[in-house]
């Protein structure tokens, strides 16, 4: 065998085999990222606060990502019901006097109802029932299983449509983040008609919120986060390059309250202008200029209600 052959197949060999530790390190990392565990392992922080150890650490091992729970109830009264969707899943109803509707709350990823019960507080406020649900693998609810909002919309539908069948004609559907993702993939999917939606933050795509966390940790994004993307989807039976808001939008006819914090480090503007842009129905879009990808209600708590009374007076 000549020199040069040996040398490519050295080379072929050595291709082969980065090829084949690339693919398991993304199945690891892509199982871990969307399956919860029960340890009492403190959850990875954010990319943007870990240290250079900590980044490297989660690079090796992944992500720490312990099943969220419900760290409190609701202060007023409530009810907790169960529903079978493609899951079992927790929600708590929570109702007021001579409502003018129901308001549904849905969390974002590794987060759990009570997450949202500041927000229920303010809803409730402006005269609404609610009722908060967690998502399949959260809280109360059955599994530990997060597809990022995909199979999570079939949820958003068994929670819309348990209201609808007990009667109640004014539904609003608010989101956060992977809540609102849920959203958007259950009005164009399913064709739910609720009265309007808010949603927070939305990705624009399972790839393009792969790719913000790699470049949160100044990596390259090529070929892990595709990768992820790939055997994520395998791994939890869809395929994740059609998880994409960006075009979930172009079916969304019902009025639409879009929230947007300028900063924000996950999401990038030009993300939530494009789901801005396809929106097919009434449409509005909230920017507060300080706010990462957080919760809205830390800096502009004011602001915020007045946007979502505002909104909801024009239904």
């Amino acid at each position: 065998m000549s020199k040069n052959k040996k040398i490519l197949k050295r080379l072929l060999w050595i291709f082969a085999i980065i090829f084949i530790v690339l693919n398991l390190v993304a199945i690891f990392h892509s199982y871990k990222f969307t399956h919860f565990d029960d340890s009492k392992k403190e959850k990875t922080k954010d990319p943007k606060n870990l240290t250079m150890e900590q980044k490297i650490s989660t690079l090796i091992f992944g992500i720490n990502n312990p099943k969220p729970i419900n760290e409190k109830t609701p202060s007023s009264q409530f009810e907790t019901i169960i529903l079978d969707s493609n899951k079992k899943i927790e929600c708590w109803n929570i109702q007021t006097i001579n409502p003018k509707g129901t308001v549904i709350l849905f969390h974002g990823f590794a987060g759990s109802k009570s997450s949202m019960l500041d927000k229920a507080e303010i809803f409730k406020e402006l005269g609404f029932n609610t009722f908060l649900v967690d998502f399949m693998g959260s809280g109360g609810s059955e599994g530990n299983q997060t597809t990022i909002g995909f199979f999570e919309a079939k949820q958003v539908k068994t929670s819309f449509d348990y209201l609808a069948k007990k009667g109640e004609k004014n539904i609003f559907l608010f989101g956060t983040s992977m809540g609102s993702v849920a959203i958007m993939k259950a009005v164009s999917e399913y064709g739910i008609k609720p009265k309007g939606i808010i949603i927070e933050c939305p990705f624009g795509s399972m790839y393009k919120t792969v790719c913000a966390r790699f470049k949160m940790m100044n990596v390259p994004t090529f070929p892990m986060a595709g990768l992820l993307v790939f055997w994520g989807g395998i791994q939890n039976s869809f395929w994740a390059y059609k998880h994409n808001p960006i075009e979930y939008a172009k079916k969304i006819t019902c009025p639409t309250l879009l929230m947007y914090g300028l900063l924000d480090e996950k999401v990038s503007k030009a993300e939530i202008e494009e789901i801005f842009l396809n929106l097919a129905g009434p449409k509005e879009l909230k920017i507060y200029k300080n706010a990462v990808h957080e919760n809205y209600l830390t800096k502009y708590k004011n602001e915020w209600r007045n946007d979502i009374s505002e909104f909801i007076k024009r239904k």
